[in-house]
C-alpha cells in the first residue's frame, strides 16, 4: 500500500467510525489525513460526499426523535442554508496549511470546551434566535470545510438535551448541509478527477460507521462524552503539531 493509499484509507476509516459514533466530525477527522495528498477543494469534496454518505446511516437510529423535535431542528437548518454559498466561495482562496491549522483548532477548541462542559452555563429556555445564529454559522463552516456540525454541536451541549435527542438535531442538520455543498461539488466538476478515491473512501467509510453506531449505541452518555473528547483532542494536538512544529 502507497503512502498516498494509506491516508486516504486511514483518514476513511477515523471518519467513518466518528460519524457513526457521534453523528458529526467526518471533516474533522478525514481533512487532517487527506490535506496532506489533496489541495483544498479536492480534500473537502472528499470528505464533504464522505460524511453525507455515512451520516444517512445515523439517521435511522433517532428517526422517532426527529420527528418529534423537526420545529427546533428547523431553527439550526434553515439560517444554514444561507451560510453555505459564502463558506463555498471562501474555499477557492483559502491555502491547504491555514485550513488545516483550522482543522486542528476546532478539534482542540471542542475537545476543551467538553472538558469543561460542568463548569459552563446551561440554557434551560429556549433560544431562537441563537440557534439561528449557530446554525448559519454551522452552514458557512460546512460549505468551507464540511464543518457544519462543530459550532452546533458545541451549542448543543450547553442544553439539557439527551444524547439522542442532540443527535436528532446534529445528524440530519448535517446531513442536510452536506447535501447540497455536495451537488454544489457536484455541479463544480470537482468529482471527476476523484471518481476512484470517492469509492476507496465512500467503502471504507461504510463499514467503519457501522462500528461507530454499534458503539453508540452501547455507550452511556457519560462514556460516550469522554470518548468524543478523547479523540478530539488527541487529533487536534496530533494536526496542529505536525503542522507548527
Amino acid at each position: 500500500m502507497t503512502a498516498e493509499m494509506l491516508l486516504l484509507v486511514t483518514g476513511a476509516l477515523a471518519a467513518g467510525f466518528v460519524n457513526g459514533l457521534a453523528g458529526f466530525g467526518t471533516a474533522l477527522f478525514s481533512l487532517g489525513f487527506w490535506l496532506q495528498i489533496y489541495p483544498p477543494r479536492e480534500a473537502v469534496a472528499l470528505s464533504v460526499a464522505t460524511a453525507l454518505v455515512t451520516g444517512l446511516q445515523g439517521l435511522w437510529i433517532v428517526r422517532r426523535e426527529i420527528r418529534a423535535t423537526r420545529r427546533r431542528l428547523a431553527r439550526f437548518l434553515l439560517p444554514a442554508l444561507l451560510g453555505i454559498p459564502l463558506g463555498a466561495a471562501a474555499l477557492g482562496w483559502i491555502e491547504p496549511r491555514p485550513l488545516k491549522l483550522v482543522i486542528g483548532g476546532f478539534m482542540v477548541i471542542y475537545g476543551v470546551f467538553f472538558l469543561l462542559r460542568r463548569r459552563l452555563p446551561r440554557f434551560e429556555r429556549p433560544t431562537p434566535w441563537a440557534d439561528a445564529g449557530v446554525g448559519f454559522a454551522g452552514g458557512v463552516l460546512g460549505g468551507l470545510a464540511g464543518l457544519s456540525g462543530a459550532l452546533p454541536a458545541m451549542w448543543c451541549a450547553l442544553r439539557p438535551w439527551p444524547r439522542h435527542e442532540t443527535r436528532a438535531v446534529m445528524q440530519p442538520f448535517n446531513v442536510a448541509v452536506l447535501a447540497i455543498t455536495t451537488v454544489a461539488f457536484a455541479v463544480q466538476g470537482a468529482y471527476a478527477p476523484l471518481a476512484t478515491p470517492l469509492l476507496v473512501v465512500i467503502g471504507c467509510a461504510l463499514v467503519a460507521a457501522q462500528v461507530g453506531i454499534a458503539t453508540f449505541q452501547r455507550l452511556s452518555d457519560v462514556a460516550f462524552r469522554w470518548l468524543v473528547i478523547g479523540l478530539m483532542l488527541v487529533s487536534g494536538l496530533v494536526l496542529l503539531g505536525r503542522e507548527l512544529l
